[in-house]
């Protein structure tokens, strides 16, 4: 990276307050969004985008060694726009004139997908920085995998750019602990350090020695003048040099809103008030009174940084190249990782399950786990402190660290906000395909992550266990009767529930097959019978459904009792004990059967049977679209108990005597 000598500064300082013009223009023109970090972090901008900071080549958005920008502080969305659009990313000034409008490239926070450069979905304060540490675990492995003596393919650098609501949020706080610990040195932070909040100077909500917490969770830290343009890319040069097991944090000072005079430095500068004072700020910065004003020079010096970028990138093609003709093995894994290639016969290269496996679905899913680990390279893994509980480890895959990158365990900690996060960051990178193990009952810790991981489309499998009531004598703390529901709410998420070991096997598969958005597999502790009445092409592709007949009715259809997960088996106890015309229905993903075809859904669910009961060991809510107007729910809607786990079951009901008795109830 070049650093900057006096005589190139006055160029910089023209692209910093003209990029500063294009936010307060952007901002003023639909009177809503943040101007204070885009004011407050031009010059790190000028460094970033035109100073050699980043390696990146505007006509290939997705090269695969580029460096990784991430905004963490989403709300400043401006600053992102206005760069790439600078840097020469197909980001036209007519989107930045559109920014927040309907259908443009320029969102009000950054969203992937929709804006050529942008590297996540960031929104909730936090995000980010968790997503910039899995982007930096995915250039390490990636790098131990590929990288050979004779060719280098990865040498990246991850950035992010955060402030001190980012820091006060704990997700940033477990992803930093974590960054520290497995020593991602390719890891580089810039604190936009302003000392305001939006209420308040931040004097109000926090007095943290910044350099002395970072360097106690095993960071490298330096504070700088973030106005300073040749201290901010000495900085940055010496941040991507330093390759000694630590990542980096650059705590620049700047003045929230800077160019507002009116509202520079002080929390009025982080929002849109100081848009108001366009005409005046243009003044001050030397700019025209033209809005959405770049000159010439500037648009030429970025040109420039354009075509050095291009040429570095074609050094590195040729590297590629050679590379590939050297290892042709790794090469195919490698283009089939980045391609999202998994297996099509995936679930028919799981082993099926002895007849009359009555296992955990937590136990069943360990096998499947490491089957599908050994037809699918990329697949990684990780738990929140609860291997032994979770099941997921992957045998002989070894375990990621600071001393072995090319592990595929992932060992999060008692983090499971950052593990949610983290596991968003690799998926963005788009090598390899993350999934992430805890408690049921904590998956409202990750759930803003799962949240973004279901709105950025990322392909990233969770792994729920002890999910019910079942779970006994741990008590109602550890029961997430609600947590299923709840789950299921979230757009573009699958939440599979699967009933015993075949089901599960699908259940993994499908998880693993779905390139456009994430999955939820929910897990049992106890032990579930085998339904071994339906063979097991039959689950299994019911299960990739959603939902399948698990038992015919004999005769004239009456009842259709309809279960997911552990509680299929009192469904069956109670069509055993009705006799004829009961049908049994499987559902264990609502998601997937709604993306049947309708005559499918009317074979599995006839219309015409309008006597229905769910039963499951959760809150009823969801189960209404299935139940209609007469049908009834065996479910709970309470907390549950801390007792034994059949003396919770039946004193709440889930048994199939209590089942065959609401299904009565509704025949009479």
């Amino acid at each position: 990276m070049n650093t900057f000598t006096t005589d190139q500064n006055p160029i910089f300082e023209k692209a910093a307050a003209q990029a500063r013009g294009l936010a307060i223009d952007a901002i003023h023109a639909c009177s809503s969004g943040h101007l204070g970090l885009p004011l407050g972090c031009a010059e790190i901008g000028a460094v970033l985008f035109g100073g050699g900071g980043l390696r990146f080549d505007p006509a290939a958005p997705k090269w695969l060694n580029r460096d990784r920008f991430v905004l963490s502080g989403g709300h400043g969305s401006m600053f992102v726009y206005s760069w790439l659009h600078l840097a020469g990313y197909d980001l036209s000034l007519d989107e930045l004139k559109r920014f927040r409008q309907m259908g443009s490239e320029t969102p009000g926070h950054p969203e992937f997908g929709d804006t050529p450069g942008v590297e996540a979905t960031t929104g909730p304060l936090g995000q980010g920085i968790g997503n910039a540490v899995g982007y930096a675990l995915s250039a390490k492995r990636a790098a131990a995998l590929y990288n050979t003596a004779e060719h280098t393919l990865f040498n990246q650098h991850v950035f992010a750019l955060h402030g001190d609501g980012c820091l006060q949020e704990g997700v940033a706080k477990e992803a930093i602990a974590f960054a520290g610990h497995n020593k991602l040195d390719n890891l580089i932070l810039i604190y936009d350090s302003n000392d305001v909040t939006l209420d308040a100077m931040a004097v109000q909500t926090q007095s943290e020695d910044a350099e002395g917490y970072f360097v106690s969770q095993g960071w490298e830290a330096v504070t700088i003048d973030g106005h300073d343009l040749s201290a901010v890319s000495t900085a940055i040069a010496k941040a991507k040099a330093d390759d000694n097991g630590k990542p980096k944090v650059i705590i620049a000072k700047t003045i929230i809103g800077k160019g507002i005079t009116q509202v520079e430095g002080t929390a009025a500068g982080h929002g849109e008030g100081g848009a108001k004072f366009a005409a005046e700020a243009h003044q001050t910065l030397g700019l025209p009174e033209e809005t959405f004003y770049v000159s010439d020079d500037v648009r030429a010096h970025f040109a420039e940084v354009a075509k050095k970028n291009q040429a570095i990138h074609a050094d590195w093609q040729a590297t590629y190249d050679a590379w590939k003709v050297a290892n042709p093995a790794l090469a195919s894994e490698l283009e089939a990782a980045v391609s999202g290639e998994v297996p099509a016969d995936l679930l028919s290269r799981i082993p099926e399950f002895e007849a009359g496996t009555g296992s955990a679905t937590r136990a069943s899913g360990g096998v499947v786990m490491n089957a599908v680990a050994k037809e699918v390279p990329q697949v990684i893994t990780g738990s929140a402190d609860l291997y032994g509980s979770t099941k997921n480890y992957i045998k002989d895959g070894g375990d990621f660290s600071g001393e072995n990158f090319a592990g595929r365990n992932i060992w999060f900690g008692i983090r499971e906000h950052a593990m949610g996060a983290i596991c968003n960051g690799i998926a963005y990178d788009g090598i390899f395909r993350p999934s992430a193990a805890t408690f049921l009952v904590f998956a409202d810790y990750m759930r803003g992550s799962i949240r973004l991981a279901a709105l950025a489309g990322l392909p990233v499998t969770y792994i729920f266990t002890h999910d019910s009531v079942g779970v006994g004598e741990d008590g109602p703390t550890h029961q997430p009767v609600e947590t299923v529901s709840g789950l299921r709410v979230i757009p573009h998420l699958d939440v599979i529930r699967p009933s015993d070991a075949e089901e599960t096997a699908a259940a993994f598969a499908a998880a693993t097959l779905r390139k456009d958005g994430p999955t939820a597999l929910i897990l049992t502790r106890q032990n579930v019978p085998a339904n071994d009445a339906v063979s097991v092409a039959d689950r299994r592709e019911g299960t990739l459904k959603g939902g399948y007949i698990a038992r015919a009715e004999q005769g004239e259809l009456k009842c259709i009792i309809m279960a997911s997960g552990s509680e299929m088996q009192h469904a069956l106890g109670a069509a055993d004990e009705l006799g004829e015309g009961v049908r049994v229905v499987s559902l264990p993903c609502f998601e997937r059967f709604e993306r049947q075809s309708a005559e499918y859904k009317e074979s599995v669910l006839p219309s015409s049977c309008e006597n229905r009961v769910a039963v499951e060991a959760g809150v009823s809510l969801v189960w209404g679209k299935y139940l209609g107007l007469k049908g009834k729910a065996v479910c709970i809607d309470r907390f549950g108990i801390s007792a034994p786990c059949p003396e919770v079951m039946e004193k709440l009901g889930m048994t199939a005597s209590n089942v065959a008795a609401v299904a009565r109830e509704l025949l009479a």
